[in-house]
């Protein structure tokens, strides 16, 4: 039986603030600029941006839960773009749950 992890540790949250960077950095986008689907890879690609943002804004001031739930949809935003064919994310089955 495996160990019961209940607690958020500063060094889980840098793991998962750097995946997170990591993905963010490697998908790219695919819609031309102007087109509508670029305009919907906008709106997603902001709403993760907003989300690390928070989550490093949460771990600053010690509340790793929310930290971890903040960078968590974060990473949920750019896989999701990645999974709905939006950005491409090059074959990487490790940062995204390719389509």
């Amino acid at each position: 039986m495996s160990k019961l992890q209940d607690k958020v540790s500063e060094e889980k949250l840098i793991h998962y603030l750097e995946l997170t960077s990591k993905a963010r950095a490697k998908a790219t986008p695919i819609p031309n600029e102007g087109t509508e689907d670029n305009n919907r890879l906008q709106v997603m690609l902001r709403m993760a941006d907003d989300y690390s943002s928070d989550a490093k804004h949460f771990m600053a001031n010690g509340d790793y839960v929310r930290a971890f739930g903040a960078i968590n949809y974060a990473h949920a935003w750019i896989d999701a773009a990645v999974k709905i064919g939006l950005l491409d994310g090059h074959g990487d089955d490790v940062l995204f749950t390719l389509p």
